[in-house]
């Protein structure tokens, strides 16, 4: 026995869950992804999302709508008479008659321990607050702001110089194997839902451009963990003698002085306490390089201000 499933997902996080649902045998009758945007090289060619490259090549039939509001729309997503959605960082709201659709109704595959970070970049603010655990989570989708009741959880150790990229790796693996896990329970008529709880409500906000500079007015351990946090996308940067270099990786490191001051000879500056120490960066218009090779080609005497 298998389910019928509508798969709804964007990005790469959601390919692991979309080829485990179709490896266990699940009927995907079709995916909704986000439309082609305007990519490549030049920006010039209509780029298509992973989750819809995927999905043609498993012959599945690929919807890119703007909006599930309208009649039409909810008519089209009903009338695949699924018994189950499953949304992975889809990136449209769902309207309460696509919601009441299925069945079984519709499942999602969220990137923290509801309920602490709702919303659109769970992976990013969780190492950005410093957190030292987070997980994947299967919950019941409701009209909400990932509000619905969780079903299922595995918990992951953020490990001290893990950054985003390692961590959302991880996860869409975990997540893949959890929500197949969720859809076996689901086919028993096992799986069972809990409120989440009321207390440690927090907000995963998308992030801003203005977040992306970093603070040296900030403690050390603030500053690693942004840069951790936005690592390798978008990623941290700071200007130093008037470029703009974007840093991918960085460590803790001793010493003391004036808040975004260079001290010693390799790529330290000061914080409000304590200090950084950046090991690989991207200057504007160039490759990421280690930052000694940084430091052959950009000569900064101690004392350059880093902002």
């Amino acid at each position: 026995m298998s389910l019928r499933v509508v798969f709804m997902g964007t990005p790469d996080f959601a390919v692991p869950t979309l080829t485990e649902i179709i490896g266990q045998g699940h009927e995907v009758v079709a995916c909704y992804t986000r439309a082609p945007a305007p990519g490549g090289r030049r920006g010039l060619e209509l780029v298509e999302s992973p989750v819809h490259r995927a999905a043609k090549g498993f012959a599945i039939p690929v919807l890119t709508p703007k909006s599930l509001k309208s009649a039409e729309a909810q008519a089209e997503f009903s009338a695949f008479g699924a018994d189950v959605a499953v949304v992975v960082a889809y990136g449209l709201l769902l309207p309460a008659p696509v919601l009441a659709a299925p069945e079984l109704g519709c499942l999602n595959l969220h990137g923290s321990l509801l309920p602490r970070w709702r919303g659109a970049a769970p992976i990013q603010r969780a190492i950005m607050a410093g957190d030292k655990e987070t997980g994947v989570m299967v919950m019941r989708m409701d009209e909400g702001l990932d509000t619905g009741a969780v079903a299922m959880a595995e918990k992951i150790a953020i490990t001290p110089e893990m950054n985003a990229g390692a961590l959302h790796d991880r996860m869409m693996v975990i997540g893949a194997d959890l929500m197949v896990r969720a859809l076996a329970a689901l086919e028993r008529g096992s799986l069972a839902f809990s409120p989440q709880p009321a207390e440690g409500v927090t907000y995963a906000a998308k992030i801003t451009k203005e977040e992306c500079r970093i603070d040296f007015a900030r403690p050390a351990q603030e500053v690693h963990d942004r840069i951790r946090g936005l690592a390798p996308f978008p990623g941290a940067f700071c200007e130093i003698n008037g470029a703009r270099v974007k840093v991918l990786r960085a460590e803790l490191a001793g010493g003391n002085g004036p808040a975004g001051a260079l001290i010693g000879d390799d790529l330290t500056f000061a914080c409000a306490q304590g200090a950084i120490r950046l090991l690989e960066v991207q200057p504007a218009g160039k490759s990421a390089m280690k930052a000694a090779d940084y430091l052959r080609g950009a000569k900064l005497a101690p004392g350059t201000m880093a902002g």
